[in-house]
């Protein structure tokens, strides 16, 4: 077991989830008192999304973690404004939140070619300065990779969630019976006949007191915020975690799940979630299936099983309960058309909210012309007729 956890460890070490950068922009040029020129300004630092870049690979490259972008030229006779510094671009994967040292956000990159500022260069000298340029300032900034995935599994140790992800998907997860075997997060790729493409995140496996930070609790927790969806897995027949922690049923599972999420942070709570009841090959499954419905349907009168500070504020309604079995394959088909179809009716809501807002809006821009001008609204009214080609009877 110990040979076990070594290994483990140094697998987990050759993942990097957080890195600290110094940047710093670039000086200004020195002006030119006696024709007036003006020095160059300093280059600014950027963070990049880059494609198919890590952090581990970022840190690998750049040893010294120490970005400085290009000092602005000086003004001279033949020049003069000097040339503007040379940018610096720090590569990064997606999925990266930027923060300063103090936690302060300073920027997010959500797709590839998002660019963030981190520093600034000192601009150049001229009139108002006594033609004396000026420094840019020096500071730290952290790079937390937080998962952009379309489905998050959640679920504790030895739910099946590895499993689950092997059987749905292109990914090679590690897969045994000791309780961490995702010990850094995983991407597989759900695949349809129509060349559909759905990502799931199999994540570091919670604990109870994930949200104090027990066990791997944060590096769990932050990940689960950038994904669109949650993908709640249980096992049927319950779990404990070791010999001297309760025995839980799904449905304490299912519970503790929601209250871990909701102590991190309460937000995460309203994602819309799907309830994977895995491992359903094992004897009696069906009906500890049968019983965890029921409990779910009104699940205020079961929580008594739980201690107060465990049950959750707000109970999640799952927009799918799917059973499977991740050994067997089965229900695996029916989870994919559930998860496809449990995003494709998010993603209408949210276009739909959206035309909502914009006619909203385009509603109080015609009655706030009315208000000031009638003749303004009569204007835009013939112009509007003139561009769709219609005429009035």
């Amino acid at each position: 077991m110990v040979q076990l956890s070594r290994i483990c460890c140094r697998k987990y070490g050759k993942f990097i989830d957080n890195l600290r950068l110094y940047v710093r922009g670039g000086s200004g040029g020195m002006g030119l008192p006696r024709l007036g020129g003006q020095g160059g300004d300093g280059g600014d630092v950027w963070v990049v999304a880059t494609k198919d870049m890590t952090l581990k690979r970022v840190k690998d490259k750049y040893p010294q973690k120490r970005f400085v972008a290009g000092t602005g030229g000086n003004s001279s006779v033949k020049a003069l404004k000097g040339e503007r510094g040379e940018d610096c671009n720090v590569p990064a994967p997606v999925g990266i939140a930027i923060t300063t040292d103090h936690g302060r956000l300073i920027g997010n990159l959500d797709a590839l070619g998002d660019r963030v500022k981190v520093a600034k260069g000192g601009r150049g000298g001229s009139y108002r300065s006594l033609f004396n340029p000026s420094k840019a300032r020096p500071c730290n900034i952290r790079l937390d990779l937080k998962l952009v995935a379309d489905m998050g599994l959640v679920g504790f140790p030895n739910a099946g969630k590895s499993s689950l992800l092997t059987a749905m998907s292109n990914a090679k997860p590690e897969i045994a019976s000791y309780a961490f075997t995702t010990l850094q997060p995983e991407i597989g790729k759900l695949m349809y006949k129509d060349h559909k493409q759905i990502s799931v995140a199999d994540l570091p496996g919670l604990i109870e007191g994930a949200h104090l930070n027990k066990g791997m609790g944060h590096k769990f927790l932050k990940h689960v915020e950038r994904t669109k969806q949650l993908l709640f897995v249980v096992d049927v027949s319950g779990f404990q975690l070791a010999s001297k922690t309760p025995f839980r049923s799904a449905f304490e599972a299912v519970q503790l799940l929601t209250k871990e999420l909701e102590l991190y942070k309460k937000e995460l709570v309203s994602k819309p979630a799907l309830l994977v009841v895995n491992k359903m090959d094992l004897p009696d499954a069906a009906e500890k299936l049968e019983e965890l419905k029921i409990q779910l349907q009104s699940p205020e009168g079961f929580c008594s099983l739980l201690d107060d500070d465990m049950i959750p504020d707000e109970y999640i309604n799952f927009q799918h309960i799917v059973p499977v079995s991740a050994l067997t394959g089965l229900g695996i088909e029916h989870l994919k058309g559930c998860i496809r179809q449990s995003l494709v009716e998010e993603a209408d809501a949210e276009t739909k909210v959206s035309h909502e807002e914009k006619l909203q809006e385009l509603r109080q821009h015609f009655d706030k012309l009315s208000r000031t001008s009638p003749y303004n609204l009569n204007n835009v009214a013939l112009s509007t007729t003139k561009s769709t080609g219609l005429s009035q009877v």
